[in-house]
């Protein structure tokens, strides 16, 4: 999660202030009508994941690397390490899920 957090510094996404507490309240995937990608991934996906690393508890099954390559496509700054990051993260998903199977 750390490297995920450097890169989005590095690329120049990461924001120091929070989104309007509304755009919190969206029901929509990656809250896609009320925060851009990074927002999302900074705001709401890394705190949950990490809460869940934090609590030893089962890591859910995800897929980031497709949205994030459509919704970064046009970043004036080159993004493929922060994708390679998530694909890497969306890896580490379907192993964590694939050992929950076998026990």
């Amino acid at each position: 999660m750390e490297l995920i957090k450097q890169e989005l510094q590095a690329v120049r996404l990461w924001q120091t202030m929070p989104p309007h507490p509304d755009a919190f309240l969206s029901k929509e995937p990656f809250a896609v009508d009320t925060m851009q990608a990074h927002e999302w991934l900074q705001w709401i996906f890394i705190p949950r994941i990490q809460a869940i690393i934090d609590a030893n508890s089962d890591i859910p099954m995800f897929a980031l690397r497709p949205y994030f390559e459509e919704a970064l496509k046009e970043h004036e700054h080159n993004v493929s390490q922060l994708i390679n990051l998530l694909e890497e993260l969306d890896q580490l998903s379907k192993l964590e899920n694939n050992l929950e199977s076998i026990k």
